[in-house]
């Protein structure tokens, strides 16, 4: 690995991190819902995972969005696991996040772009 490539990585790095702590400060409350239309919008969150890295910007958004809606979807860190970095490759057919695992009725589709994600739940959710 190259010195270049090291550096690149390593600012990447700092700056998801400092990316993530904004976001931590500044992150926004969730939506509210009485408790049936919680369970509503719980509900249609099921059969979806998102294959993310922590300190990935577009991935931060994308979990920020997430919070706003106030619903729980499943994140898998591509960079901890090799099995999610490999289940991604094979089923979505490259190794990009963030992306969102759609599981229904035995069907698996993948989306790689975060604006499409956080369209995808907002309708979802309601």
């Amino acid at each position: 690995m190259s010195l270049k490539s090291v550096i690149l990585k390593g600012a990447r790095n700092g700056l998801g991190l400092i990316i993530v702590f904004f976001d931590w400060i500044s992150r926004p409350k969730g939506i509210q819902r009485s408790e049936q239309e919680q369970a509503k919008a719980q509900s249609a969150m099921q059969g979806l995972s998102l294959y993310q890295f922590f300190a990935c910007p577009f991935c931060t958004k994308t979990r920020r969005a997430i919070h706003k809606l106030n619903v729980n979807v499943e994140a898998r860190d591509i960079n901890k696991n090799t099995e999610y970095r490999q289940q991604l490759e094979a089923g979505g057919g490259r190794v990009k996040v963030p992306c969102l695992r759609i599981e229904k009725n035995g069907e698996v589709r993948w989306i790689y772009e975060s604006n499409q994600i956080i369209s995808f739940l907002e309708q979802k959710a309601g």
